[in-house]
């Protein structure tokens, strides 16, 4: 089982831990001021070319950050699952960024750095963080107008390895010789617009790049964990739930939900596209096993009332595919108990509309057979619940509402 991140509240209690957190934003704070990020002049020089330490500082603490975190999770010490990542709307974040670059320009200080300057006493800072407060003020006050805009766009936690495809440890490699290769440029830029001799440079830059880099091929050696490690640091805690049917929802139990706006239901069915074009119920999501991972970052942000049932003919294939998503720390999963053949068992009212198929069949395999090829708008689908007894319906609850493991926000970067 993974040693970070630590549970400070936990550990240290709940107001202790925000005495951590305010010695973290201190050194925070220091190491900006050390780097001259207190001074607009230095930080608006970013933009003509003539001073490049926002680039080379934030940089290197983004790479540095990159390469100790996925070098702790290949090494089995980090859930990377159980860090906040923040969630991506794309084309609001692509404008909202240009906002912030233009203001940067115009003030010379972000938000962060203005903190930096108005803690030692700058006028300049003094004033940007005033505009700042009164920005978000009117942002506040009028993001209903452009509501369906910021909201556009949602991606979910998505990351550089879901975008292109390929392995982190590629990812981590290609990132950090990106950066030496900006550095590279920041330097170039610097001699030819600001003026500066890269001779007088530290030499032992290099050193770090080069240690930088071979930290990123040792991860890409080693790989990161897979869902079926991960499980298993989970499965101690799990396991027991799995055990005790806790994580099996009765059918009568969700068409209770289906009917009610308690809390919102995603019902994915992972069998075969052909046994769901012949059967499945109403609202349910077509999404083969081997896609599940595919739909990681929308799933692991979810919180609240949101609740995903997985299905399968019976529970062999749900059971395999929900240790997957417990392992990858989405909350709120849950299992279809007995499967589709459940469902139908107990809400079929009309033998002349199904015809149980009478030979054994395979696990997981779909026990009945329909006349007609998509039965989707079948009553079957979606049951009234008025046309059973009291009885017919009794469940013992399953589905109990839990939060996100881990960070459930964070702030900017």
């Amino acid at each position: 089982m993974p040693t970070f991140p630590l549970d400070l509240a936990s550990s240290l209690g709940h107001w202790e831990q925000y005495v951590v957190y305010l010695l973290i934003g201190i050194g925070f704070g220091i190491v900006l001021e050390i780097s001259g990020f207190g001074i607009s002049t230095r930080l608006a020089g970013q933009f003509y070319f003539r001073d490049q330490t926002v680039l080379k500082v934030m940089f290197s603490a983004i790479v540095v950050a990159m390469v100790l975190i996925f070098g702790a999770t290949a090494l089995g010490l980090l859930d990377y699952n159980m860090i906040w990542v923040n969630p991506t709307y794309l084309i609001p974040g692509i404008v909202g960024g240009l906002i912030m670059g233009v203001g940067f320009i115009i003030g010379g200080f972000c938000p962060g750095t203005s903190l930096v300057a108005v803690a030692t006493l700058k006028l300049d800072g003094v004033f940007f963080t005033l505009g700042a407060l009164f920005g978000i003020f009117v942002f506040g006050e009028s993001v209903g107008v452009f509501e369906s805009f910021w909201n556009s766009t949602y991606m979910g936690r998505f990351t550089l390895p879901q975008l292109f495809g390929i392995d982190t440890g590629i990812i981590v490699v290609g990132v950090v010789i990106m950066a030496l290769v900006m550095f590279f440029g920041a330097e170039l830029l610097e001699q030819r617009f600001g003026k500066k001799d890269r001779k007088l440079a530290p030499k032992w830059r290099y050193g770090a790049g080069g240690t930088l880099l071979a930290f990123a091929g040792v991860i890409l050696v080693i790989g990161q964990p897979t869902s079926a490690t991960k499980w298993s640091w989970v499965e101690a805690e799990e396991a027991p739930r799995l055990e005790k049917r806790a994580v099996m929802v009765s059918p009568a139990e969700i068409l209770d939900y289906m009917y009610s706006e308690q809390i919102t239901m995603q019902l994915v069915d992972i069998r075969s596209e052909a046994e769901f074009n012949t059967f499945h119920i109403d609202g349910a999501k077509h999404i083969a096993s081997n896609q599940l991972l595919t739909h990681l970052p929308e799933w692991q942000v979810l919180t609240g009332n949101n609740v995903i049932i997985l299905m399968g003919n019976d529970e062999t294939a749900a059971i395999e595919a929900w240790k997957v998503l417990v392992s990858e720390n989405v909350p709120n999963v849950y299992i279809l108990d007995g499967g589709i053949n459940h469902w139908i068992d107990m809400f079929d009212l009309s033998s002349d509309d199904l015809e149980v198929v009478e030979q054994d069949v395979a696990d997981d395999q779909l026990g009945y057979t329909f006349p007609v090829g998509t039965v989707d708008f079948m009553p079957l689908a979606r049951p009234n619940p008025s046309s059973y007894g009291p009885f017919d319906l009794e469940y013992t609850p399953r589905i109990e509402l839990q939060g996100k493991k881990g960070a459930t926000g964070g702030g900017c970067g």
